[in-house]
């Protein structure tokens, strides 16, 4: 029964690990389409609205 927990908890934490693995991926790989479409037009940034004010602002690496 020991060994059912042991494998249940190891099978858990290393899904969880794969799941955080593919997130991550998926994040940098938007990130690098972001950079690379920003050079393909010799843009600075990227302008995106504030929802409460509805002023633009240059988006940030953390967005």
């Amino acid at each position: 029964m020991a060994q059912l927990i042991f494998f249940g908890l190891l099978f858990g934490g290393g899904w969880m690990l794969y799941r955080k693995f593919v997130s991550d991926a998926e994040k940098l790989a938007a990130k690098s389409r972001a950079a690379e479409k920003e050079r393909e037009t010799g843009a600075i940034g990227t302008l995106v609205q504030d929802k409460e004010t509805g002023e633009y602002r240059v988006r940030r690496d953390d967005e």
